[in-house]
């Protein structure tokens, strides 16, 4: 009896824990479907994907302009030399003309090979932490930052001699091969001198956003500092000595300009002072060589600063250092517009057409005033007065000058046969 009473409590006892063993577990099982991580996840795995989506929409931000500044630098050069390769043949047997293709060519190749690099880091972060990768990075940008500098300096000095000391430009029998020979010794003496760091003088090294690769310039190592510094004079230099030619070529023909228009009034000399009034060749080179001044300071000094800062061991300014270098980068993508957009048909089109609205609105316009301070010109040459308000050469005239009747007469005779 006693044995029967032991065996049925043991048998209840037992169910009884089965029983509390499901409960507990249809509870669990019950709070983990209620709970967040049951169907969206731990809070790690979501912090981890929120976290590679805004990785990922940063890259795609970042990279963007590496992309779009790729495509303006090599679309731009390659449309300036399809635009320098249909110029006229006279043209082309000009040392300018050589220097400026040399030019284009070499923006093309800088573009082409630098910014695919980039890109490709943008990508990859691993792509440029290759020491010979690497290397090659800030070969690129050592070089073709250099060597550009040096053709835009060669084509202002070539300017300067032309205009400035022509005697000099005969003599030295500056031309076409003349022009090439400079640019071959320029892109040697450049290989050379960039090549250093990879001979062991300097060390290239990752700059701090991990985008670009550029000589140690806050080293400790003598010849090291010797060569950040001596790239940083001779960029200065080049920048320096391509601003004071351009403005001594600008003040030369500013010059030329001013004795045209202030030489005694003849019979002959009247359709020489309107076209060294109107000339658009010497405005189109004016407009050229002061662009080309800005261009060059504008993009091609922070760089300057930043090498002397850094070699100076002054502020450490990563965010500084990648604008210098992006800043840089964008004179090789305004080099090409601005000699396709200031060429000298378009400044002939732009003064054809400022000549006829200033020839409408002188005609439209009533002119009693004028007539009290040049009775004799309105009353004996209508077309030399027409010529003289549709060019504003009344007002650049000297108070000197006088005209007599013998004078336009004569005008009057040469603009009726050249009619």
């Amino acid at each position: 009896m006693l044995q029967e009473v032991k065996e049925e409590m043991l048998s209840h006892i037992h169910s009884r824990a089965e029983e509390m063993s499901l409960t507990n577990a249809s509870m669990w099982v019950t709070v983990a479907m209620e709970s967040h991580n049951f169907t969206h996840g731990s809070p790690v795995s979501v912090n981890k994907t929120q976290t590679l989506q805004s990785e990922m929409a940063s890259v795609q931000t970042a990279i963007s302009l590496p992309i779009f500044m790729f495509a303006g630098g090599a679309i731009g050069n390659l449309i300036a030399i399809i635009v320098l390769s249909v110029s006229r043949q006279e043209r082309k047997s000009s040392a300018f003309y050589t220097l400026v293709c040399g030019l284009a060519v070499t923006d093309l190749l800088g573009t082409c090979l630098a910014s695919p690099l980039t890109i490709a880091n943008y990508l990859d972060q691993h792509v440029l932490r290759n020491q010979h990768a690497c290397e090659f990075h800030s070969f690129l940008l050592l070089f073709f930052g250099l060597t550009g500098l040096s053709i835009i300096c060669a084509m202002a000095a070539e300017r300067y001699l032309a205009i400035c000391c022509p005697y000099t430009y005969q003599r030295w029998g500056v031309d076409r091969r003349f022009a090439q020979k400079f640019l071959f010794f320029i892109y040697l003496s450049h290989i050379f001198f960039c090549c250093l760091p990879m001979m062991g003088m300097a060390r290239s090294e990752l700059q701090s956003s991990a985008t670009w690769c550029f000589i140690d310039w806050r080293t400790q190592d003598p010849a090291a500092a010797a060569y950040s510094i001596m790239y940083g004079a001779v960029s200065l230099l080049l920048i320096m000595g391509t601003i004071v030619l351009n403005l001594a070529v600008c003040g030369a023909l500013l010059l030329m300009r001013q004795r045209t228009v202030q030489r005694p009034v003849t019979r002959a000399s009247v359709r020489q002072r309107w076209k060294a009034l109107s000339s658009a060749a010497e405005t189109q080179m004016m407009a050229v060589l002061v662009t080309t001044s800005v261009v060059v300071l504008a993009c091609s000094a922070p760089l300057v600063v930043r090498v002397f800062a850094n070699s100076f061991k002054m502020k450490t300014d990563p965010k500084a250092d990648l604008a210098a270098i992006r800043i840089a980068s964008v004179n090789p993508i305004l080099d090409p517009w601005i000699y396709i957009l200031l060429r000298r048909s378009l400044f002939r089109r732009l003064l054809s057409l400022s000549r006829r609205s200033s020839s409408t609105r002188s005609s439209a316009s009533s002119s009693p005033q004028r007539n009290l301070f040049y009775p004799d010109i309105m009353r004996d040459s209508h077309v030399f007065t027409q010529l003289m308000c549709s060019t504003n050469i009344i007002t650049q005239l000297p108070a000197t000058v006088k005209f007599t009747p013998c004078d336009t007469e004569s005008l009057q005779q040469t603009s009726h046969t050249a009619d």
